[in-house]
């Protein structure tokens, strides 16, 4: 999903007010450098500066999806070597397992069902029952 562009409203309000007071003066100075030209100049920048932002942010975007891109060629690619090297030597050898893989005489074979990770606790409600099978409340 593509990155929010930003909008400022305090951009866009500055440049109705800049038209305004244009209408007023165009030369306008209210002193201690508050000139009509200096105010346009800064939302000019502001407005470089917005633009910059978000074709950075669009740029960015572009990378992300060509980084993600060859993030799944190399996780296709590896697996495709390792499906080459079980081919070739095996999938019980050696040199399956240097590669990464588990050899197939090495793999656990689960029941269905049967969880993967294996505690030591007693499940709580085991825990709760007395010596004639009833649950304490």
């Amino acid at each position: 999903m593509a990155r929010l562009k930003r909008t400022s409203q305090v951009l866009e309000k500055a440049a109705r007010r800049a038209a305004s007071i244009s209408s007023i003066d165009p030369n306008l100075d209210v002193s201690n450098g508050l000139t009509l030209f200096a105010y346009s100049s800064l939302i000019e920048t502001m407005r470089n500066k917005e633009n910059t932002y978000n074709t950075a942010l669009s740029n960015l975007d572009k990378i992300y999806r060509e980084m993600l891109e060859t993030e799944q060629q190399l996780a296709d690619m590896t697996e495709h070597i390792l499906m080459g090297i079980g081919a070739k030597y095996g999938k019980s050898s050696v040199e399956y397992g240097m590669a990464g893989g588990v050899p197939k005489n090495q793999r656990r074979k689960g029941l269905r069902g049967e969880s993967p990770i294996v505690s030591n606790e007693l499940p709580s409600m085991i825990v709760g029952v007395n010596s004639n099978g009833k649950v304490k409340a």
